[in-house]
């Protein structure tokens, strides 16, 4: 894959994660308020250690609800801290 984590830059172990989770796909709310093709689409390239922090540390109704967006997610401080410590690693 050539893409990088959109989250700390790095290219190692790429995945995608969808902005608004799977599991939120069939629920009444994300129905009324997005597009079935919108939140299936709505996916950013991530490293294996961003994604799994992610999913650890926000629920998929917060992430889905409310960090649907690549500026929501970087807007977060916890993520920020993660992204800046992972990034000291590679140095």
């Amino acid at each position: 894959m050539s893409d990088s984590c959109a989250l700390c830059g790095t290219d190692q172990q790429i995945t995608y994660h969808h902005l608004i989770p799977k599991t939120c796909h069939k629920n009444k709310w994300f129905k009324k308020n997005f597009a079935m093709a919108d939140m299936r689409e709505r996916q950013i390239p991530v490293c294996r250690k961003c994604h799994s922090f992610v999913h650890k540390h926000y629920s998929e109704k917060v992430l889905g609800r409310e960090l649907n967006t690549l500026e929501k997610l970087l807007g977060e401080e916890k993520l920020q801290k993660f992204i800046i410590w992972k990034r000291k690693q590679h140095e």
